[in-house]
């Protein structure tokens, strides 16, 4: 049999690429996969090349992972893509997905695209929120799909893994992908009245390249952790929390007695605006906050 991967599934369409050819097939599910087994993008699985066009599957290998949103399947890293301006940034969103790809044990690679059309005070705010997730621990790339800067950084980050590229709509996900794999994909553009982006990407694919493969996904608006996992978990992932050892292990960073996650807040070795967002995303309150940080 002949190994292959799933490379795009779009209702019954089922595209399968096989390496060993470097040609892809129209997928047909066969015996035990079409009456069973449910195809995902990112399926690793093996069947016969039945002729030049058709690609018989007959096995589906079992999975490292499965996303739900975006439904891929064995993904391995997460490039979550922002912009400082065009649209203006989220921080909450950028950490929650920082969360919840973590806890579902992927790693993650944030760029911040779009960086040739920042004025100054978007320079500014770059450079501030770049310190901030690099002193976290987040590899942090910053990038320009016109002028091509940071592209080749990004580029040798992705190579060798089945990568998906998340974010907001309008921050240029699609534009980056074209740049990395040379295939042109439908470029949105940011909505004048909402300084938000339009979707342009609707159905689920990987694109080949350089032995890897990159996930085009529909934007994402919003993601809730506690949707994934309980609230005392969260704390988990936010690398920066785990380098101190606090008086009880079962410390929330909120109120508790000998916290040192509060104390480096205080001494600012953690920023207040993860700190913020970590009370946002557990829904808690501290009332020493405002003295802190404001």
């Amino acid at each position: 049999m002949v190994e292959g991967i799933v490379i795009e599934r779009a209702g019954q369409k089922i595209t399968v690429f096989v390496p060993e050819k470097n040609k892809s097939y129209r997928g047909i599910p066969l015996g035990k996969v079409k009456k069973k087994d449910k195809v995902y993008a990112g399926d690793k699985v093996k069947g016969r090349i039945v002729d030049s066009e058709s690609f018989a599957i007959e096995v589906i290998e079992e999975r490292k992972n499965l996303l739900i949103r975006p439904p891929i399947a064995n993904v391995e890293k997460v490039v979550i893509v922002a912009t400082i301006q065009n649209p203006p940034f989220q921080s909450f969103l950028m950490d929650n997905l920082l969360v919840v790809y973590s806890y579902l044990g992927l790693d993650t690679v944030i760029v911040f695209n779009k960086i040739d059309l920042l004025d100054e005070v978007g320079k500014e705010e770059l450079q501030r929120w770049y310190t901030i997730y690099k002193n976290a621990g987040y590899k942090v790339i910053k990038t320009s799909a016109e002028t091509k800067e940071g592209i080749e950084e990004l580029r040798r980050e992705l190579l060798g893994a089945i990568s998906i590229f998340a974010g907001p709509s309008g921050v240029g996900k699609s534009s980056l992908i074209s740049k990395l794999t040379g295939k042109e994909l439908r470029i949105g553009e940011v909505s004048r009245k909402t300084e938000r982006g339009k979707h342009t990407t609707r159905e689920v694919r990987l694109i080949p390249f350089e032995g890897s493969f990159i996930g085009d996904a529909p934007g994402f608006s919003r993601v809730e952790a506690l949707n994934f996992m309980e609230k005392e978990e969260v704390r988990f992932y936010f690398p920066e929390f785990l380098r101190y050892q606090c008086k009880y292990s079962d410390c929330l960073h909120l109120n508790e007695e000998g916290c040192e996650v509060r104390e480096a807040l205080k001494k600012g070795e953690i920023s207040c605006e993860r700190y913020k967002n970590y009370l946002k995303m557990t829904k808690e309150f501290v009332p020493w906050l405002k003295e802190v940080c404001d």
